[in-house]
Order: C-alpha cells, then structure tokens, then sequence
C-alpha cells in the first residue's frame, strides 16, 4: 500500500472512532471524551483510565495502547488487524473501552 493509502484508511479510521464517540454519548452515559491531536486520538473514561489510538506512518500501521497492553494492527486488504493475534481493530477497540468504561461499548467503522 502507498503512503496516501494509508493515510486515506487510517485518517478514515480515527474519523470512525470520533463519530462513534459521540454516538456513545448520545446513546448512553459513558460520558467518554474523546481529544483528537493529529494522528493520535486519547479516549477519557469516567474513572480516569484512557485508551490512546496513534497512526504509525513509517509502518503503516495503527496502534491501541489500553490498560491490558499495547496492540498493533496492519491493513490486510479488507480491515485493519492485530499484527499477533489478527483480531480485527474496532472489534478490540469496543472491547477494551468496554472494560475500562465498565460498560458495554461499540465502536465501528462506519
């Protein structure tokens, strides 16, 4: 993939989590912010805890760092997955915002 690919995925990405933020705070009380700073979005929970979403350039890949670890996922044609575990991106990212908000949370990519 060419450097203006992936940025046109990832930066689609980070829009993706921005819109689903404030869907969840529409739809529910999570009351999660959510700071965009150029590549990188920090998600803030309620109890303090943050999930951290930063666009990797020069490896074109895209990394979650949550309480639990640190994930990196590569573009595999289809959808963005773990580097290890090949689980899929938004579906790890609901999950871990799920624990640290201590409620069930859904983020997608459309």
């Amino acid at each position: 993939m060419t450097d203006p690919e992936y940025m046109d995925r990832a930066e689609a990405v980070l829009a993706a989590i921005e819109r689903s933020c404030d869907r969840i705070n529409d739809a529910t009380d999570a009351d999660i912010d959510n700071q965009r700073v150029g590549g990188m979005i920090t998600i803030s929970f309620r109890n303090g805890s943050q999930l951290i979403v930063n666009l990797q350039k020069p490896l074109q890949e895209i990394w979650l760092a949550a309480r639990s670890g640190g994930y990196h996922y590569r573009h595999d044609g289809r959808e963005w997955v773990d580097t290890k575990t090949s689980e899929e991106f938004f579906g790890q990212l609901s999950r871990e915002a799920s624990a640290q908000a201590g409620m069930a949370l859904q983020f997608t990519a459309g």
